[in-house]
């Protein structure tokens, strides 16, 4: 066992502050990371704030993790120290359903287990990435490209591969038409990944306040879904839509901008239900659907691909004394576009 600092939730709602923590010892084909960089996900304060059911205290959230290889496991293949790895929202599964066997293990219908706020198949309460080191199974570590400074890849292990996972399953690519809604964390990268895919790109946000910074990531248009022409404007125009927002949506009126057999997709996960008219889905056989992450496989080929086209985050570095300021700024839409914590001010 390890004592290392961390930054931890006491209980729910409660303000995050600094503790120690124990991590195992390295098992036979674990590996020992030296945290470096932790970025904070929305979903972090969602599970801080019990804001999707009931949680574990004492809670050290973060599955936005970069860092390098400190010591691995007499059973490692995949690692040696010095590697510079990353690891996202998930540290287990079962291995052995038909979806782990397909690499998606993010479906594991036996349950995966999270990076924090999870159980691990020893008993043992899983603490995340805001602290000073995690030790991970080498099955779940991914390799971080040396085209991409830590840094900025610490955030596409969460809203990177989020955002990436739909683009590819739906085909986002040339002659596709794919909006983007919402244009935060999650959003910003959607962006992104969409215009190096190759689609036509547009952002769907409340306002035009970040229209600038839309265009210059990649998108080819930027309209405010509070202007009802909008609505009538791009009515029937696209492929696919995803949409990163985790506040109810009027899903009729998105879904009237989809084209006949296209997609809403859903990424962003409001806490409250959702009610729905099926005609908006009837008249043009179009498609409302989740995605979830991506498995280790597809995370891997989307860091590949963000680092053959130099795609990072854009983010705001702060110190970990920050956390609860940013927790805050960060429900006040006030960050371009990913906080991420200098985990050596742990």
């Amino acid at each position: 066992m390890t004592t290392v600092a961390a930054y931890a939730a006491p209980a729910a709602k409660a303000p995050l502050e600094r503790t120690t923590i124990e991590r195992r010892a390295v098992r036979e084909h674990d590996v020992l990371i030296d945290i470096h960089f932790a970025g904070i996900c929305h979903s972090d304060i969602h599970q801080v704030r019990e804001g999707w059911g009931e949680a574990i205290f004492p809670m050290v959230p973060g599955h936005e993790i970069a860092g390098v290889v400190s010591e691995v496991g007499p059973g490692v293949t995949r690692f040696a120290v010095g590697d510079r790895v990353g690891v996202g929202c998930m540290v287990d599964s079962c291995r052995e359903c038909e979806n782990c066997r397909a690499g998606r293990e993010q479906y594991c219908t036996g349950g995966n287990v999270m990076t924090y706020n999870g159980v691990g198949k020893d008993g043992e309460v899983t603490y995340g990435g805001y602290s000073e080191k995690v030790v991970v199974d080498e099955n779940f570590v991914v390799r971080i490209p040396d085209a991409l400074s830590l840094d900025v890849a610490a955030p596409l292990l969460c809203a990177g591969i989020t955002v990436y996972s739909p683009l590819r399953h739906w085909n986002a690519g040339p002659g596709k038409k794919v909006a983007v809604l919402g244009m935060g964390g999650l959003g910003h990268m959607a962006v992104k990944i969409a215009h190096a895919m190759g689609a036509e790109v547009t952002v769907l946000s409340q306002s035009l306040r970040k229209k600038d910074d839309g265009l210059r990531l990649g998108a080819d248009h930027y309209y405010a879904t509070s202007d009802p022409k909008t609505f009538e404007e791009l009515r029937g125009s696209f492929d696919l839509i995803v949409s990163t927002v985790s506040a109810p949506l009027d899903f009729g009126a998105f879904l009237s901008l989809l084209r006949t057999d296209g997609a809403l997709v859903n990424v962003g996960a409001p806490e409250e239900p959702i009610s729905l008219n099926l005609f908006s889905l009837i008249g043009g056989r179009k498609t409302l659907a989740g995605s979830s992450i991506g498995g280790i496989r597809e995370t891997q080929e989307m860091l590949d691909f963000c680092a053959e086209h130099n795609l990072g985050a854009e983010i705001e570095l702060i110190a970990a004394s920050e956390i609860n300021e940013a927790y805050e700024r960060v429900l006040a839409s006030d960050v371009r576009y990913r906080f991420v914590i200098d985990a050596s001010t742990i």
